[in-house]
């Protein structure tokens, strides 16, 4: 009987120092799981603590491992699986670059003004769309600028956080 592949979206807590996110990044490589997306950014310079951001996807037990081995690694404060512990809110940022003259420039304007995209750069030849959304609506705008010029694509990967009240820093102050 094969197993349903899932996806899981992991929050990291983890000290703010060199070598840190390969030790995490290691972990992966080294079990050949897989990585989708992965954000990581300081969170608090006082505490000197930074947020991991991880999409990664396998079966229940697989994603049970993971867990387990990130909170087992010695700069990490605390990993939540967000996918499992209720609702949350994930979104990507990317930068879309679309070269185009005429009418398929009117047609890419039409489509990401649809998408409420940004225009932070024109040229007479070419814009570069600024988007903010799922991971599906960024797919989706990609796939209708291909035919229109789409020239290059650059993508944040997945932040995330829990919504409502409820923090997973059960140990640690809240942002």
């Amino acid at each position: 009987m094969a197993q349903d592949i899932q996806n899981a979206v992991i929050a990291v807590l983890i000290e703010n120092e060199s070598g840190a996110l390969a030790r995490v990044v290691g972990l992966f490589s080294g079990r050949g799981y897989n990585i989708e997306s992965l954000t990581v950014s300081a969170v608090d310079a006082e505490r000197k603590l930074s947020r991991i951001t991880i999409v990664t996807s396998g079966t229940e037990m697989v994603i049970a491992q993971i867990k387990a081995q990130l909170a087992r690694l010695i700069p990490v404060h605390g990993v939540c699986d967000l996918t499992a512990t209720g609702p949350h809110v994930a979104r990507e940022m990317a930068l879309v670059k679309v070269v185009s003259h005429g009418e398929t420039r009117t047609e890419g304007m039409r489509i990401a003004d649809a998408f409420r995209a940004h225009i932070v750069d024109t040229t007479s030849g070419s814009f570069v769309f600024e988007l903010t959304g799922s991971t599906e609506k960024l797919d989706a705008f990609v796939e209708l600028m291909r035919p229109l010029g789409l020239a290059e694509v650059s993508r944040t990967g997945i932040a995330a956080i829990g919504r409502g009240p409820q923090t997973f820093y059960s140990n640690q102050e809240s942002f």
